[in-house]
């Protein structure tokens, strides 16, 4: 019954931000093998060739799209390709966004460049590609499920990121407002805030560490992009039909671990460490 919930035949579900090998890829790929026709949407074709490319040759519906999300032209790019392609507009996940390690940098210093160059990757873009798929499934009077990437950041604070983490809160409060205007339509509007996940774009600032990641991580470890596209695939599915304006941490409990824990999530303020054994066993 399980994989008759998750059987995406028949609907094409546009994937924003699929192109660069991380969390846009691997949802691309697992929507794709549900059933659905991925349109695979990247502003670099030299990306899609990459990392959809061999996608493709697999034999997996996946359709490429080279588009810029972040304006009118590019969405309007990507619907004309979906009425181009066979099957039922039905999702979207919006993965296009982040951030580059040049824009870490104290409160202090964020210039308004950098503030509106942040938001426009990741909030706007996500709202604007909402609004476009969402009135298009209004006006075809169908059913739909939009799925957006927010951010550990945008659940906490992001000190030294502060633009970043407040776009990425933004999504979370875009989210929720959508899902309330769109649910007499019958389209669901939900969020995945990733933590620390091994994605080509988070290697330019995040080095691997085993021992940190077992330190800052209850799971004792980072995420990896297919585990973040499992949680998005379940918010498209039908397994999820009755949840609309949620937001779901995927971090391996990177929220839940107090500072004074320690690698074995036991309190550092424990001195005796038999008794600290004690609560281990």
């Amino acid at each position: 019954m399980a994989n008759d919930f998750l059987n995406l035949d028949g609907r094409i579900v546009v994937v924003s931000g699929a192109g660069g090998g991380g969390i846009g890829t691997s949802v691309a790929s697992a929507v794709a093998r549900a059933g659905a026709t991925v349109l695979a949407v990247s502003r670099s074709q030299e990306n899609l060739d990459t990392h959809i490319g061999p996608l493709v040759k697999e034999g997996l519906p996946i359709v490429p799209v080279a588009a810029d999300a972040s304006t009118d032209e590019g969405i309007a790019t990507v619907l004309n390709a979906a009425s181009r392609t066979d099957g039922d507009l039905y999702g979207l996940v919006n993965v296009a966004g982040g951030a580059a390690p040049a824009t870490w940098m104290a409160a202090t210093r964020v210039t308004r460049e950098d503030w509106r160059a942040l938001f426009t990757q990741n909030l706007e873009t996500m709202f604007f590609m909402s609004q476009a798929v969402a009135a298009e499934l209004k006006s075809q009077g169908r059913p739909g499920s939009i799925v957006s990437v927010s951010s550990i950041s945008g659940m906490n604070t992001a000190p030294f990121h502060v633009a970043y983490g407040t776009a990425k809160a933004g999504v979370v409060a875009a989210t929720r407002t959508l899902a309330v205007e769109l649910a007499a339509a019958d389209i669901r509007v939900n969020a995945v805030a990733p933590g620390v996940t091994a994605t080509p774009s988070s290697g330019a600032y995040v080095d691997a560490d085993a021992d940190r990641d077992r330190r800052a991580i209850a799971a004792g470890r980072r995420g990896r992009p297919e585990e973040q596209a499992g949680a998005i695939l379940f918010l498209l599915s039908d397994l999820s039909s009755y949840i609309t304006g949620q937001t779901i941490l995927v971090d391996g409990g990177l929220n839940l671990r107090w500072t004074h824990l320690g690698a074995d999530n036991t309190s550092l303020f424990l001195k005796d460490e038999e008794f600290r054994a004690s609560l281990l066993r």
